[in-house]
């Protein structure tokens, strides 16, 4: 794990990962440790869980400084644009065909409690190493 930040309706994380690891595994055990480790912790009231699907991009090694520091800037980052605008920018930015549909259930900021979302990051042919699962930081 290179880089992780929560905020209340996302996560963004940066992770090495070797080829033979395959991205929707990693997304599967990441969900299945932190909601086991939430709801066991009982940090809230009532069951965590997240919503289903993920979003994940690559990124080269000459960028790794980059996107740490990106991820560890989503505070003032979300103050300017939405976690729906910022994931619909890497989708036109990557070029990716997305029909709006099939994308997330957008938390708009009502208080009311859903399960979170991701974006993983990935570097590829890094050693993957476990999460901590305290307040995410940078590792």
């Amino acid at each position: 794990m290179l880089s992780v930040f929560c905020m209340p309706d996302h996560t963004h994380l940066l992770a090495g990962l070797k080829p033979s690891i395959a991205i929707s595994d990693l997304a599967r055990d990441i969900k299945a440790g932190s909601s086991n480790f939430i709801n066991d912790s009982k940090w809230m009231s009532g069951k965590f869980n997240w919503q289903e699907g993920f979003g994940a991009f690559s990124y080269s090694r000459s960028h790794i400084d980059t996107v740490i520091k990106y991820i560890q800037n989503q505070e003032e980052h979300h103050r300017k644009k939405t976690f729906k605008e910022e994931y619909i920018d890497f989708l036109k930015k990557y070029e990716i065909k997305y029909d709006e549909k099939y994308l997330f259930e957008w938390i708009e900021k009502t208080g009311r409690s859903h399960g979170a979302k991701y974006i993983i990051r990935i570097q590829c042919y890094k050693q993957l190493a476990p999460m901590e699962p305290e307040k995410c930081k940078s590792v």
